[in-house]
C-alpha cells in the first residue's frame, strides 16, 4: 500500500492487518509485536489500517468570527480585490486579522484564487487611457446575513476601475428593496454612473418574478426600467454562478451578533475606511476617493 505512516507510528501497515485478522488476546498480540495492550484495541476495532486524519474535524479559525468571515468572502466576492489589498481594506473593521487568517480564510471558503481574466475578472488599472471614461462601471450583488435579530440583505455595488464601494443592510430582498438600494446608489456615488452589472444573487434571493434560470422576469424589467430613468445601461450575467459556486454557501453562514445596530455600524465603518483611508496597491497605492480625485483633473485637464 501507499499510504504514509505518521512520524511516531509503532505499527507496520502489515502489523495492523495481521492484528485485525487475528483472534488471538490482546496481550499476546502486544507482546508479539512490542505494542500496547490499548494500541492492539484500538486496531482491531476499526475496518481500515491508514492513519486518521489529525486535526480539527470541522475547519474554522481561531481568531475570526463567524460574522466576521462572511465580511472578509461578501467583500472578496464582490471587490475581486488581491490579497494584499483585502487585508488593507478589512483591518478597519477587523483589527485583528492577519494576512495569514485572511489567506486560510479565503482557502477555506474556496476564494482564495481569483477568476483570470479570459473568465471575466475586471481589469486592473492604475490609470485610464487618454480619451476613456472607465470610471462608473459597477457590479451588484446581495449577500444574506443572519444575526440574532433574523436575517439582513448586504446590497453591495463596486466599482470595477475604482473600487468604490457603497452597501446597505436591508430588512427585505424584494423589487421595492432593489429599486430603493439603486436610488441611493445614484445619490451617493460621485461620479456618473454609466452601467450596473447585476449577477445571480439578484434572483437567488427570491425576488418576485424572477424565475430560476430566467433573467427576463419581471424584476428584470422593473430594474432595467430604473436604470434607464437614471441614465444607467443594465447587464445582467451569470459571473456569480460561474466565478464561485460555493459563495453561495458562504452568504447563508450564521452570523452571530448581539443586534442589526452591530452590523450597521460595522458595515458603515469598513465602507468609510475602504474609500477614503486604505490604499489599494490595484490603484497604485491610492485609495478610492484619491483615485477618483485623480481621475478627475486627468479628465479636467483633457478638457
Amino acid at each position: 500500500m501507499s499510504s504514509r505512516l505518521h512520524g511516531s507510528a509503532r505499527t507496520t501497515l502489515a502489523i495492523r492487518q495481521a492484528i485485525q485478522a487475528s483472534d488471538e488476546r490482546l496481550s499476546v498480540l502486544a507482546e508479539r509485536y512490542g505494542i500496547n495492550q490499548k494500541t492492539v484495541a484500538k486496531w482491531k476495532k476499526r475496518t481500515e489500517v491508514a492513519d486518521l486524519p489529525t486535526g480539527p474535524k470541522e475547519l474554522r479559525s481561531t481568531t475570526l468570527s463567524a460574522e466576521e468571515e462572511a465580511i472578509i468572502i461578501a467583500f472578496r466576492r464582490h471587490t475581486l480585490l488581491p490579497l494584499d489589498d483585502c487585508l488593507y481594506a478589512l483591518r478597519a473593521t477587523i483589527p485583528n486579522l492577519t494576512r495569514s487568517a485572511l489567506h486560510r480564510c479565503l482557502q477555506r471558503h474556496g476564494v482564495s484564487r481569483l477568476p483570470s481574466a479570459d473568465q471575466g475578472a475586471p481589469a486592473t488599472r492604475t490609470s485610464l487611457k487618454r480619451g476613456e471614461c472607465a470610471l462608473g462601471q459597477f457590479h451588484l450583488g446581495i449577500t444574506e446575513v443572519r444575526a440574532k435579530e433574523g436575517v439582513l440583505y448586504l446590497f453591495m455595488a463596486v466599482d470595477r476601475t475604482s473600487k468604490f464601494v457603497f452597501a446597505r443592510f436591508l430588512r427585505n430582498c424584494d423589487e421595492e428593496s432593489a429599486l430603493y438600494f439603486l436610488d441611493l446608489l445614484v445619490a451617493v456615488v460621485p461620479f456618473r454612473i454609466e452601467v450596473v452589472h447585476s449577477d445571480a444573487t439578484l434572483r437567488s434571493c427570491g425576488l418576485p418574478g424572477s424565475s430560476a434560470g430566467s433573467a427576463d422576469g419581471l424584476l428584470a424589467d422593473t430594474f432595467a426600467a430604473q436604470c434607464r430613468k437614471h441614465g444607467i445601461d443594465y447587464r445582467p450575467t451569470e459571473s456569480a454562478e460561474r466565478k464561485n459556486g460555493v459563495f453561495d454557501e458562504a452568504t447563508v453562514e450564521r452570523c452571530r451578533s448581539d443586534n442589526h445596530q452591530h452590523l450597521e455600524d460595522q458595515l458603515a465603518g469598513f465602507i468609510s475606511a475602504h474609500n477614503f483611508q486604505r490604499r489599494l496597491k490595484t490603484l497604485g497605492g491610492l485609495t478610492p476617493h484619491q483615485f477618483i480625485e485623480r481621475i478627475r483633473r486627468q479628465e479636467d485637464q483633457r478638457a
